[in-house]
């Protein structure tokens, strides 16, 4: 039976669950779920943009992951590469790759994939005036050659061990003649892709409604099994399990702990707790990007906030579920995430000392910036309060707060990554600290140490240059790292779906009970 809207409010406080009032018929009718073949479920963050080029965002990952395809796909299971858009390769030299690619694949506006789409896509993102959001994913990437009709070649600049990682999952294939007559702004309003799923209806960053594409190829993700998945961004989370109750949604993702608990106890939706690859850590302006006369800039300072920060309470009284504690710059499976760094165990009293001895006896006021998790922020507040650093939480969506540190204008943040699911420290460590415009150390060892690590094919030599790194950034506290998370997914019974360790929602991989 279906909760009337009114009703929701009520009958979630009274089970423990407090949720901001939904006015009747503010969203609409209660759609049917699995007798009209559509799911329903949320967002809470709003995307940038839905290119996948121009956005960085886990929601944008997961989208991009439906309406288009790689040269190749990482099963998430097996942990392999499988033939996507390629159906082979095979690196020819250290710095050359050549892809065989798979005939009669046609995009969602009926052109044909084929090598011109693969070489006019990669020429595009790799050069620097089309200004894509994340050039590091495809900076290791010197040019493409079109070989003949179905077989194309990738250059490097260099020897580049994470390439597959990042073509499996950051580098869609796009339709070049389209993508040469829309442009960016064009794809972000009317996203044309080869995925399972093809987008039919779009308002920017609020609502997505995508159908089953009958003509998706026999590839590695298999033929998708629900006809409709509507997607709508609903920032808050009360929000959307009073929608749920409601009828209007029947999966969710990302469900803070304390109420997927709760939700749980209630017996009336499926609820699993995932680990994932996603870290939580706290960033200093040690470069002195915002002025170098910031407290950042002094090693002290930044080992008493490292001490400052009951991390284990934090895990346990708040993020819960499958979490665990970190002390280095990445998530602790990934390759060549070294795990024998200075840690920073909580002291108060060890920080105060430190706050002494960089000249800030009696603590020092400034911003601190956040973009998730408000109880998470506060609670650190609240430590950091504790030994003299009091700092003003200033909650931004992602997308401003991303461009804000980008132009070096942010000295203190509670950030999070997930390394776009790739179980490598090239996708955390290399990307924040090889002096890029998020990089808030630019510090010279570290750059070349992992630029060392980035270039090698030798997985030993990697791992030594990795650890060189990782170790100097502990050592220099540029990060205080704090946990990894968990994901809790919220879903009504008659959805079936196994999430995985990567934290990507895949659509094409959910079907009905």
């Amino acid at each position: 039976m279906k909760y009337p809207v009114q009703s929701v409010k009520r009958l979630l406080v009274l089970g423990g669950l407090a949720v901001a009032a939904v006015p009747v018929g503010g969203f609409g009718h209660a759609w049917a779920g699995k007798a009209d073949d559509t799911l329903k479920l949320a967002f809470t963050k709003e995307l940038q943009s839905i290119d996948a080029y121009y956005n960085s965002a886990r929601e944008g990952t997961i989208m991009d992951q439906q309406i288009w395809d790689g040269l190749v796909y990482l099963n998430p299971l097996k942990g392999e590469f499988e033939g996507n858009l390629a159906t082979s390769w095979a690196w020819l030299d250290d710095t050359t790759l050549e892809f065989k690619l798979r005939k009669g694949v046609k995009f969602h506006n009926g052109e044909a994939f084929d090598a011109d789409d693969v070489v006019y896509t990669l020429d595009f993102v790799t050069n620097p005036d089309n200004k894509i959001t994340v050039p590091q994913y495809v900076s290791w990437i010197k040019s493409t050659q079109k070989i003949d009709q179905y077989t194309v070649r990738i250059l490097l600049n260099k020897p580049y061990p994470a390439a597959l990682n990042l073509l499996a999952t950051m580098i869609p294939m796009y339709p070049n003649e389209y993508y040469a007559k829309v442009g960016p702004s064009g794809m972000a309003l009317h996203p044309v892709g080869t995925g399972p799923y093809a987008v039919t209806e779009l308002d920017p960053g609020k609502h997505f409604v995508l159908k089953k594409y009958a003509g998706y190829h026999d590839g590695p993700k298999g033929q998708p099994s629900i006809g409709t998945i509507d997607v709508r961004t609903i920032p808050d989370v009360n929000t959307q399990i009073a929608e749920m109750f409601s009828g209007n949604l029947n999966f969710m993702w990302g469900v803070p702990s304390d109420q997927a608990e709760k939700l749980a106890a209630m017996k009336r939706f499926t609820v699993v707790n995932a680990p994932t690859m996603r870290v939580g850590y706290l960033v200093m302006d040690a470069a002195g990007r915002t002025g170098k006369d910031n407290p950042f800039t002094k090693l002290e300072v930044r080992q008493a906030v490292a001490h400052a920060i009951d991390r284990e309470a934090i895990v346990k009284s708040l993020v819960k579920g499958s979490s665990k504690t970190i002390n280095s710059a990445c998530y602790p499976s990934q390759f060549g995430c070294e795990q024998d760094v200075t840690k920073y165990p909580y002291d108060p009293a060890k920080a105060k000392e430190l706050l002494a001895k960089a000249g800030y006896p009696n603590g020092f006021t400034t911003d601190f910036y956040a973009y998730r998790d408000r109880p998470y922020a506060e609670a650190m507040l609240a430590y950091l309060n504790a030994v003299g650093i009091k700092a003003n939480l200033k909650m931004l969506q992602f997308s401003a707060l991303t461009d804000l540190r980008m132009k070096g204008e942010v000295p203190f943040s509670f950030q999070t990554w997930g390394s776009s699911s790739i179980d490598d420290v090239t996708a955390i460590t290399s990307l924040f600290f090889t002096k890029g415009l998020e990089d808030y150390a630019q510090d010279d060892q570290v750059n070349a140490a992992l630029g060392e690590g980035d270039t090698s094919v030798q997985p030993e030599k990697r791992k030594a240059a990795y650890s060189k790194a990782l170790k100097r950034i502990a050592d220099q506290a540029f990060w205080a790292p704090l946990f990894s998370y968990n994901a809790n997914y919220v879903f009504t019974p008659d959805v079936a779906y196994q999430p995985t360790a990567d934290e990507l929602l895949r659509f094409y991989k959910m079907s009905w009970k």
